[in-house]
């Protein structure tokens, strides 16, 4: 099964990557193929809002964001890892989600000629690392990402969400939290 593992964090070897290899890890022993994209790496312009996509499906903006689409169509699952930056995913991570927008224009289209059909195969995860334990904390990337993946065609499959983690390194250290981590990403296959 194919896996597209995408992570937002723009520092390299942070806890959300650490969160990511150890949710993946488990994806793979349960049978999944993981490609992993780091989004700060690539070169992911703003929607536009031109309306380019409207009458195609297809986004007018050609950047690395063009090789993704393709990737997103192919996978069965979806996980975009992201720490949290005031209260939602990091504006790297937001980018990616936002140029989805063509993937909700060719849903529409596909829609309105009778071919769209639902797989309900296609699942998205979020995992997240905030520093802070406030309540809300991950509200916002949680809405964010479950319309995201509808846009996307994919149905929102859950989360792995984590508090109180800030400096480099203190994801790596918590073993019981990776353990529980690599087991949903096991979970996230079936």
């Amino acid at each position: 099964m194919q896996v597209l593992a995408l992570l937002g964090s723009p520092r390299k070897g942070g806890n959300s990557e650490v969160l990511l290899e150890a949710v993946t890890r488990g994806m793979t022993q349960a049978g999944g193929r993981v490609e992993t994209i780091r989004l700060c790496e690539l070169k992911i312009n703003p929607c536009l809002n031109c309306g380019g996509c409207d009458s195609t499906g297809e986004c007018v903006v050609k950047d690395d964001m063009t090789a993704l689409y393709p990737r997103i169509l192919a996978a069965r699952r979806i996980v975009l890892a992201s720490p949290i930056f005031f209260y939602n995913i990091t504006a790297q991570a937001k980018a990616f989600v936002d140029r989805c927008q063509a993937l909700w224009s060719r849903q529409r289209l596909l829609r309105a000629k009778g071919e769209w059909q639902q797989d309900p195969g296609q699942k998205g995860f979020l995992l997240a690392v905030a520093a802070t334990r406030g309540a809300k904390v991950f509200d916002g990337a949680t809405l964010c990402m479950k319309y995201a993946y509808d846009a996307m065609g994919f149905l929102y499959g859950g989360d792995f969400l984590v508090k109180g983690i800030d400096r480099k390194g203190e994801m790596a250290a918590n073993t019981m939290k990776l353990k529980e981590a690599e087991e949903a990403g096991r979970r996230f296959m079936a």
